[in-house]
């Protein structure tokens, strides 16, 4: 509490005069001061009434206690200042007591510093005389002000400061060229790295812009050299330009770790090359583009897609569809992978979920809000729409700020380190860290069988840091034990896709249904089930009438038409399927177009394009028609999920490479439906 008076304080044990009385401040709460009479009574009396009242006064107080001496800050003496420091401490206790540090009980002061017979001027005297006989002339002004500090600071009042000034950076450089160089540094952030010099050209540059010519004194060039040396610290100016740019998305307020309670309440997107090389066909390498989903609350990998470079927005909203549908077991796996010997509750959420009966020891977490950067795959009409479709919230995070999406970001770096560095074919994070004669083994449907066997046998059942549960403080959990502790407080509802729903996340496009079928991009695609519809007007008026299509880019063998009339979808095939041995993509029949107008052939003729793509896809030479071919290749055998894709006319495939291979035991994965399993008997 405040009060008027010589300290303007009032504590307990002050001694003031109220009501004619002196009374003793024997405790404070809250507005109210209690009082001890001489007497003995006592009173509680409001502080606003004591301080109003008529002839109150402070007598006295306690004196303040001393200030803790600052230890930290004796680290940053230099020894010889500390040891002068701490003998003149020894003195300053002798000049105080009479007695010096450490001395015997029985001890007695020496007459000149005895505090009972000489007064502090006279000891202050006596010990200047005897610093000088000592050597170490001081004066007596000089060791009452020494005294004084020493009172207030302790040893850090008696250190000789000039031994701990805190020295500047830039030094006593001219601060129009410390401004100079400053900007001119902050220029370098989207310029390819430089050397010094650079910025010190631009730097004299903006002077004499600024100042004229000569108006600022340069000095010598190696004091120049420090000084940019000096403000660079930290900016990463001439090192590598990703560093340098990635620190100056930084954002200016505090770190903020993304938090979630509940599984799936955050689930993070996002996409980057993987550092292994990849066979994508007959001999063809490269590496490969990996989308993968993780969950914030558990750190779960939710699903992973990997693709070769150049993944579309279909890609990003089949992730989703991946994320909703159990892991199951592969053939060869170890029965130690399934969730039902793991410590999620499989029994418990098998009474909620029946597909997750043959399933892998993954979760299976529905996301409620996923947060994606502004790349083209994530922010397309496609994936906006699977998202509305499925229910779940897209929040997009800022533009070039990575830190707003981190735990997917640091994901990325631990797979590099716990996955990729071990997998034949690594080739580093840049030139610089890749070995000599480098080679592919993996396909890329391998690749991604064995990255879906890690994510559950390893990443999975592995402890993270970032994972702790404030009643196990001193142990790490994995993601898995996280979700174990989680959907028992939150739960579990399942979402179930069906062949539909994989068509609902398609790209779609409206076209006019002829006499002939619908054409596509100069593919005819046609049907009996058209005969109905030909020449007809949908309903749709916003589109004129035009019928809503659905195609995969990676397999353009068929195309589903919504049926406005009576509901569902038309699957219909390409006319010339017959002509193509195996699926095909979008970008196959680009390139083929593109060989054909640089033939100077027409590019329009279905039937000439066709048989472009079927050479393309069956002789697979060498140069960069295989590199089409081997993702058309890789597209096509990486299936999204079982039970996911709709049925499609069956073709059998024969061949003397398929005579000798073991087949192996395929796990039945059907897809659940909740009302056909509720009306079970």
């Amino acid at each position: 509490m405040t009060a008027s008076g010589p300290r303007g304080v009032l504590r307990v044990g002050d001694r003031v005069r109220f009501d004619g009385q002196v009374h003793l401040v024997a405790g404070l709460a809250g507005t109210t001061v209690r009082l001890q009479g001489e007497s003995g009574g006592a009173s509680l009396v409001l502080f606003s009434h004591l301080l109003a009242a008529d002839g109150f006064e402070m007598l006295d107080s306690l004196p303040e206690a001393p200030g803790l001496p600052s230890f930290g800050l004796l680290d940053t003496v230099p020894e010889p200042a500390l040891r002068r420091a701490r003998l003149l401490e020894r003195h300053m206790v002798e000049m105080e007591t009479g007695l010096l540090p450490g001395a015997e009980p029985t001890a007695r002061p020496r007459p000149e510093y005895d505090p009972k017979w000489r007064t502090v001027n006279e000891r202050i005297a006596a010990k200047a005389e005897e610093l000088a006989a000592l050597g170490t002339p001081m004066t007596a002004r000089t060791l009452f002000r020494l005294r004084g500090c020493w009172r207030e600071q302790g040893l850090w009042g008696l250190v000789d400061h000039r031994a701990t000034r805190v020295s500047k950076p830039t030094g006593h450089a001219d601060e129009r060229l410390v401004t100079a160089i400053t900007e001119a540094l902050a220029g370098q952030e989207k310029l390819s790295t430089g050397t010094r010099s650079r910025v010190l050209r631009e730097a004299e540059r903006i002077l004499v812009e600024r100042h004229g010519e000569g108006a600022v004194e340069l000095p010598s060039r190696s004091t120049l050299y420090r000084l940019v040396r000096s403000l660079s610290e930290g900016m990463h100016s001439f090192g590598t330009a990703t560093a340098r740019r990635s620190r100056a998305r930084r954002p200016q307020g505090v770190f903020t770790p993304s938090k979630a309670a509940r599984p799936g309440e955050v689930v993070q997107i996002d996409t980057t090359p993987l550092d292994v090389l990849a066979i994508l066909d007959d001999g063809v390498t490269g590496r490969v583009e990996l989308t993968i989903a993780v969950d914030v609350a558990t750190r779960t990998i939710c699903a992973a897609v990997l693709r070769p470079a150049g993944t579309k927005a279909v890609d990003a909203a089949l992730l989703l569809a991946r994320i909703l549908v159990p892991e199951p077991m592969r053939p060869g796996w170890h029965d130690a992978l399934r969730m039902s010997v793991s410590l999620i509750p499989h029994a418990r959420l098998m009474s909620v979920d029946a597909r997750l009966e043959h399933a892998a020891a993954k979760p299976v977490i529905v996301p409620d809000t996923i947060v994606v950067d502004h790349g083209k795959v994530f922010i397309s009409e496609t994936f906006v729409t699977a998202c509305q479709t499925l229910g779940v919230s897209v929040q997009p995070a800022r533009p070039a700020t990575p830190t707003d999406k981190g735990v997917v970001e640091r994901t990325f770096s631990s797979i590099n380190t716990l996955f990729c560095q071990h997998v034949a074919g690594y080739v580093g994070s840049n030139p610089t860290r890749r070995g000599e004669d480098v080679q592919a083994v993996w396909t890329l449907r391998e690749l991604a069988d064995l990255f879906d066997e890690w994510v559950v046998a390893r990443w999975q059942t592995r402890p993270h840091d970032s994972l702790r549960s404030p009643f196990l403080p001193g142990q790490a959990l994995s993601p898995n034990d996280v979700y174990a502790m989680l959907v028992a407080r939150s739960g579990h509802l399942p979402v179930c896709l069906t062949g539909d729903d994989y068509i609902e996340l398609l790209p779609a496009e409206w076209r006019k249904i002829n006499d002939y079928g619908v054409v596509m991009d100069y593919r005819t695609y046609d049907c009996r089930d058209l005969a109905p519809y030909r020449r007809q007007p949908s309903g749709v008026d916003l589109k004129g009438g035009l019928w809503e299509v659905h195609y995969d880019p990676y397999d353009l063998s068929h195309i589903w038409i919504r049926d406005h009339r009576a509901g569902g979808w038309i699957t219909v095939p390409w006319t010339r399927l017959d002509s193509v041995s195996a699926p095909f993509a979008d970008f196959t029949w680009r390139h083929a177009r593109s060989v054909l107008a640089a033939q100077g052939a027409d590019d329009t003729d279905e039937g000439a394009i066709a048989a472009v793509v079927e050479d393309l896809l069956t002789r697979a030479q060498n140069g960069p028609d295989r590199k089409v071919a081997a993702r058309t290749h890789a597209a096509a055998s990486h299936p999204v999920h079982p039970g996911l894709r709709p049925a499609l006319p069956e073709e059998p495939q024969e061949g003397p490479e398929d005579e000798d291979q073991p087949v192996g035991k395929v796990i039945p994965f059907g897809v659940f439906d909740a009302f056909t399993d509720g009306s079970r008997p």
